[in-house]
């Protein structure tokens, strides 16, 4: 597993993954709901999801069927919220 500060480091290297992760917190969402909740484009919020789901880093999920395209809702994982955490409690966000 990535180390949680290696995780926080990359969260923070962007502001669209800083807000997805913040709007995830508040409950699921699909990446249009996401885009108009934090006023940003939808390519920045499907960009910053693929990051925040690939690899080691694993901090949202994608809650429907991999075949569904259309539709996509996303959750924050136990990994995501705990970043999310230390990133509030180090007042870093």
């Amino acid at each position: 597993m990535t180390d949680e500060w290696d995780l926080i480091s990359f969260v923070v290297r962007s502001q669209y993954r800083v807000d997805v992760l913040e709007r995830l917190v508040e409950g699921p969402a699909t990446p249009s709901q996401i885009a108009a909740d934090e006023d940003i484009a939808i390519t920045h919020v499907s960009r910053a999801l693929s990051g925040l789901r690939e690899g080691d880093h694993e901090m949202v999920e994608l809650l429907v069927s991999e075949d569904q395209k259309k539709g996509r809702v996303y959750g924050i994982t136990e990994t995501g919220e705990r970043v999310w955490d230390r990133l509030e409690s180090e007042n870093m966000v």
